[in-house]
């Protein structure tokens, strides 16, 4: 009898966040697609997985060494669609293509009538900044012996992050007598000279002179949809940060983020000697 805890390197008391995890960990390293896969390792991983995963088959493994009729078993009829289980994510490590769980597991064991399916095919696409915080509508050239399609057409949403995937259904492989194949894009995101993300925030560094923190100033900001009169108010330090609602990231709906300006004072290196002698003046009054 297998030690299905042991084949997925887990203790007996795992939780069902710790099976997932070591399965998926396993099933990345073995994947046969992958180099250096090792395809009766990914079986002996998945077999595991269906069972360990699954409270009834698990409860009936501890207690009787089995998880009953046809569980793991190739030929069972094992049907792992309902694991909710993506390893679209592979892509960006692993360097091959990859679908849904349901479709990877079902390659491999198989129940009976089970129609063929083609393979998942990768593209990159890049974005720019801007693209990626207001979404576009983007042509994909798809380099791939396994597509007839060599262009595709894509809605890249507001405010996708750097290396998530777009999946596209049924634009993958297509086979004879058999259900196409995915096409997954993976997005490149350029960086900002000047913003970066958090969240659905934005984030800007801006430097001002050190009269101006001391007595204040109103500064122009260009924001990444026109220009906005930001108000400094006196007495503002290094490490200072001010809001400009409603400019960050397009949330759900009319929402946005915000968008956050870090403070830097810049302290001058060299005085001269009508500065200097202010200097000492402001001195005296305890500035």
């Amino acid at each position: 009898m297998k030690d299905y805890y042991k084949v997925l390197g887990v203790d007996k008391n795992a939780d069902e966040a710790e099976i997932k995890k070591a399965f998926r960990k396993l099933a990345h390293e073995y994947h046969p697609d992958k180099k250096g896969g090792n395809e009766s390792k990914f079986k002996e991983v998945s077999e595991a997985y269906s069972v360990l995963s699954d409270k009834t088959k698990r409860a009936q493994y501890d207690r009787f060494g089995n998880a009953g009729p046809g569980s793991g078993n190739p030929g069972g009829g094992f049907d792992p669609s309902g694991f909710g289980f993506d390893f679209s994510g592979f892509g960006s490590n692993g360097g091959f293509d990859a679908g849904d769980i349901g479709d990877i597991l079902s390659s491999i064991f198989g129940g009976a009538g089970r129609m063929r399916r083609g393979r998942d095919v990768q593209v990159d696409a890049e974005l720019t900044f801007e693209e990626s915080i207001f979404g576009v509508q983007k042509k994909i050239h798809i380099n791939s012996s396994h597509v007839p399609q060599k262009e595709v057409a894509v809605q890249v949403p507001a405010g996708i992050e750097n290396g998530q995937m777009i999946r596209m259904t049924g634009l993958g492989e297509i086979i004879e007598n058999g259900k196409p194949g995915d096409l997954y894009i993976k997005i490149h995101v350029k960086k900002h000279p000047n913003f970066h993300k958090e969240g659905f925030n934005l984030v800007m560094d801006m430097e001002i002179l050190l009269s101006e923190a001391l007595l204040g100033v109103s500064k122009n900001v260009k924001t990444l949809d026109g220009n906005i009169e930001l108000k400094i108010p006196a007495g503002t330090n290094t490490g200072n940060v001010l809001r400009i609602k409603g400019r960050g990231v397009p949330n759900s709906g009319s929402k946005r983020g915000d968008l956050y300006v870090r403070i830097k004072v810049s302290i001058p290196e060299k005085l001269s000697k009508d500065a200097k002698r202010l200097i000492e003046e402001l001195k005296k009054e305890g500035i």
